[in-house]
């Protein structure tokens, strides 16, 4: 557990010492306050529409740091030629996979927070009261939905050696899981032979991050709270998922071997 802590807190620091998460919040942050300094709706409205835009940058800035950071783990510790060194310390190779997603993990936490905190002070200046449960339940199952992509990620990191590429197909893959991920059963009850299997075996395989993660909607139009059964249910597809893709990481970067 040591090793795995020293090597959390270094991708913690390391994040914060990059540009990417005060970019992406400076970002966020004007360009709700510039559209919610417009009159164009009556009050209701324009706190709906804030909140909806508000919380679309948010997933999207999400994303690009939980891709971007995950992504450039381990490339970089070959590229500086410390991978090895790091490995004779001794640190075994489940460890600095376990190490670098959960620094990855927390570091995408933290700023989670951050942006949710903003997201609610924006929220209660314009109407005149704080956010309920419903969005510290959105704040968790936003968390958990981030320790897939960054499972994910990390897995792609010892599957391809450009940074640039595991975070273009990262970002595919995600990016189509949230868009058409769902619909892959209606697709595959269409289709004949082969191909339909194959499309059934692809939706029962992927992880519906579409399904049980993006509660927008509950938060922009004030819907009571979801059921705490329903976030353990969610909590626990997550962990399952997250596991295998750790595990998954582990088996093709045990096999690898490194050279400086």
């Amino acid at each position: 557990m040591n090793n795995v802590i020293a090597l959390a807190g270094v991708v913690i620091k390391e994040l914060y010492r990059r540009k990417d998460f005060y970019v992406l919040f400076v970002m966020t942050a004007l360009i709700t306050l510039v559209l919610g300094s417009m009159r164009f709706f009556n009050n209701a409205e324009i706190v709906r529409f804030l909140k909806e835009i508000c919380l679309l940058l948010i997933w999207l800035s999400m994303l690009v740091i939980a891709i971007t950071t995950a992504a450039r783990q381990i490339p970089a510790e070959r590229e500086s030629r410390t991978i090895l060194p790091l490995l004779a310390k001794p640190v075994s190779r489940w460890e600095l996979i376990v190490g670098k997603f959960a620094g990855c993990w927390l570091a995408c936490l933290t700023a989670l927070a951050v942006f949710y905190f903003f997201f609610g002070v924006l929220t209660a200046s314009h109407a005149h009261a704080w956010p309920g449960l419903i969005l510290f339940q959105a704040f968790l199952l936003h968390g958990v939905f981030l320790a897939v992509v960054v499972a994910l990620v990390l897995l792609g990191s010892v599957v391809f050696t450009a940074q640039s590429s595991n975070a273009t197909i990262s970002a595919i893959i995600v990016l189509g899981i949230l868009l058409v991920g769902g619909h892959l059963d209606h697709v595959a009850n269409g289709m004949r032979g082969l191909g339909g299997g194959i499309v059934h075996a692809v939706f029962f395989a992927i992880p519906h991050l579409e399904w049980y993660y993006n509660v927008r909607d509950f938060v922009i139009h004030d819907w009571p709270a979801i059921r705490w059964l329903y976030i353990a249910g969610a909590a626990f597809y997550g962990a399952l998922y997250t596991l295998l893709l750790l595990g998954l990481s582990w088996l093709v970067f045990r096999r690898k071997t490194l050279t400086l």
